[in-house]
Protein backbone atom coordinates (compact mmCIF):
# COMPACT_ATOMS: atom_id res chain seq x y z
CA UNK A 1 0.00 0.00 0.00
CA UNK A 2 2.55 2.46 0.42
CA UNK A 3 3.66 2.41 -2.99
CA UNK A 4 0.52 2.96 -4.09
CA UNK A 5 1.07 6.41 -1.92
CA UNK A 6 4.52 7.10 -3.21
CA UNK A 7 3.79 6.36 -6.77
CA UNK A 8 0.44 8.82 -6.18
CA UNK A 9 3.26 11.30 -4.67
CA UNK A 10 5.35 11.38 -7.54
CA UNK A 11 2.76 11.59 -9.85
CA UNK A 12 1.25 14.72 -8.31
CA UNK A 13 4.04 16.58 -8.06
CA UNK A 14 4.97 15.71 -11.63
CA UNK A 15 1.83 17.08 -12.33
CA UNK A 16 2.26 20.20 -10.46
CA UNK A 17 5.79 20.80 -12.11
CA UNK A 18 4.29 20.72 -15.36
CA UNK A 19 1.63 22.39 -14.64
CA UNK A 20 4.05 25.82 -13.66
CA UNK A 21 6.18 25.08 -16.80
CA UNK A 22 3.45 25.13 -18.99
CA UNK A 23 1.94 28.27 -17.24
CA UNK A 24 5.34 30.08 -17.76
CA UNK A 25 5.76 28.91 -21.08
CA UNK A 26 2.35 30.35 -21.78
CA UNK A 27 3.18 34.01 -20.54
CA UNK A 28 6.11 33.62 -22.45
CA UNK A 29 4.60 33.14 -25.52
CA UNK A 30 1.67 36.27 -24.54
CA UNK A 31 4.00 38.21 -23.82
CA UNK A 32 6.19 37.63 -26.78
CA UNK A 33 3.12 37.78 -29.22
CA UNK A 34 2.19 41.56 -27.74
CA UNK A 35 5.47 42.78 -28.45
CA UNK A 36 5.59 41.67 -31.84
CA UNK A 37 2.09 42.60 -32.60
CA UNK A 38 3.21 46.22 -30.81
CA UNK A 39 6.47 46.13 -33.35
CA UNK A 40 3.89 45.89 -36.03
CA UNK A 41 1.89 48.12 -35.64
CA UNK A 42 4.81 50.84 -34.71
CA UNK A 43 6.23 49.78 -38.60
CA UNK A 44 2.59 49.63 -40.24
CA UNK A 45 3.48 53.03 -42.68
CA UNK A 46 7.15 51.59 -43.43
CA UNK A 47 4.97 48.32 -45.37
CA UNK A 48 4.26 48.27 -48.91
CA UNK A 49 2.49 46.06 -50.89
Amino acid sequence: MERVYKTMKNAGAFSIAMGIVAALIGIVVGVGSIVSGAFLLKRKSDITF
